[in-house]
């Protein structure tokens, strides 16, 4: 039986971790599923087929990914659906083990069958999520330190975003 996961995200914007994680993901797993989560109540910075044309110019046409999204659902039940029977995470930062791991145990309470699978970045991504991102744009210079932490297409779509700030 193939070994699927799913890793799942906001991807809001797209960051260099997030494509560390399915690089990783693609190695672990003979199918990958990047799947942006919808919450209603979160305001974006960019729409759901922005995120996803992103997503695909990013990561291209990979061999055992695929790129979709879910909305109102459990991650452990969209995780069921694509018959995954793991879910791919990241792990920054204590707080990040303190959530992921009440998440897990919540997870294997509706989904036993489903495992979450963990993995911590490089150090020098570590530090590095979308809020993060998100939080150095405005200031003068911006461009220049967030060009660092994101994809071109992002970068470029972030500076189209906010050209007159």
């Amino acid at each position: 039986m193939p070994r699927r996961a799913v890793y799942a995200g906001s991807f809001d914007p797209l960051t260099n971790g997030h494509l560390w994680m399915i690089e990783q993901g693609a190695k672990l797993f003979d199918h990958l599923t990047v799947a942006i989560g919808i919450n209603p109540d979160k305001h974006y910075t960019f729409s759901l087929e922005e995120r996803l044309r992103l997503l695909h110019e990013c990561i291209g046409e990979q061999k055992g990914v695929t790129i979709d999204s879910f909305e109102n659902q459990f991650l452990v039940h969209y995780a069921d659906s694509k018959r995954a029977r793991f879910i791919l995470r990241g792990i920054r930062t204590e707080s990040d083990y303190d959530y992921e791991r009440g998440m897990r145990h919540i997870n294997s309470d509706l989904r036993p069958e489903v495992a979450s699978v963990f993995l911590m970045p490089p150090r020098e991504i570590a530090e590095v999520s979308s809020s993060f991102v998100k939080g150095l744009i405005g200031p003068e210079g911006w461009q220049e330190i967030v060009k660092q932490y994101v994809p071109r297409s992002v970068y470029r779509a972030l500076k189209k975003q906010f050209k007159d700030e």
